[in-house]
């Protein structure tokens, strides 16, 4: 059966996603690190709903050894992975010159290490099939850069290099690789914003709202479709026109 892992998917944007493939019948991953509780929750919602197989999967995403183990128990419980969501991640915000070494190193790790990790776990097996569809989530403030985030712009610019890296050196094999920049999506994330802060992003966006993260699900599956077969080192903003 063809298997979708998706990183960091136990709640937010990975949960959507999960949903997502769920209900398109593929068999799904959902990888955690923390939230066993919340991961499970949402592995028999899966299967009781959509009847697909679905496994949760314990690994901090920056540890080479937990990755790859969890990446060969996945292949061997449900199946070939053809589909790859680098979706895990962290976010803070903080003036630069308060960051901590530790923070930046953190941060830095736990998106460009993690998409190593976890892409060069998956990668073999597709490499060998000449097929495979990844998906790297990055965020509109790896395009333009935010403030007081500059750790976080740092390491989400870094994935869009690694996708359009990847893309050009695996295109020959038959793998898209490709990214999906979410704007201001309405998930825990937020709950460090006000609601004054909230209802000023809205105004900012152009469709003056807040996205959801059925809204970046539905962007990712787009690209792991048949219908995204000839697109491959791309940039899908998923802003709601926060810029253009």
């Amino acid at each position: 059966m063809k298997t979708a892992l998706i990183t960091g998917s136990s709640r937010g944007i990975g949960k959507a996603i999960a949903i997502k493939f769920a209900k398109q019948g593929y068999a799904v991953a959902i990888n955690y690190k923390n939230n066993k509780q919340t991961a499970k929750k949402l592995a028999i919602e899966i299967m009781q709903k959509y009847e697909v197989p679905c496994g949760t999967y314990c690994a901090d995403v920056i540890n080479k050894n937990e990755v790859n183990k969890m990446v060969d128990t996945i292949q061997n419980e449900l199946g070939t992975i053809v589909i790859l969501v680098n979706n895990a991640g962290i976010s803070t915000q903080k003036m630069f010159t308060d960051i901590t070494e530790d923070e930046w190193k953190s941060m830095l790790a736990t998106h460009i290490d993690g998409t190593y990790n976890t892409t060069q776990a998956v990668l073999p097996s597709m490499l060998y099939n000449r097929f495979g569809k990844i998906i790297n989530i990055s965020s509109m403030w790896g395009v333009v850069g935010g403030s007081c985030e500059v750790h976080y712009s740092t390491a989400k610019a870094g994935i869009i290099g690694f996708t359009k890296s990847l893309a050009k050196e695996v295109a020959p094999n038959g793998i898209n690789v490709n990214c999906v920049c979410p704007g201001v999506i309405k998930t825990d994330m937020l709950n460090i914003f006000d609601n004054e802060t909230l209802e000023q992003l809205k105004k900012e966006t152009a469709l003056q709202r807040l996205g959801t993260a059925e809204d970046v699900a539905n962007a990712v599956s787009f690209l792991a479709s048949s219908d995204a077969d000839y697109i491959t080192g791309t940039v899908l903003n998923v802003n709601g026109g926060y810029f253009m």
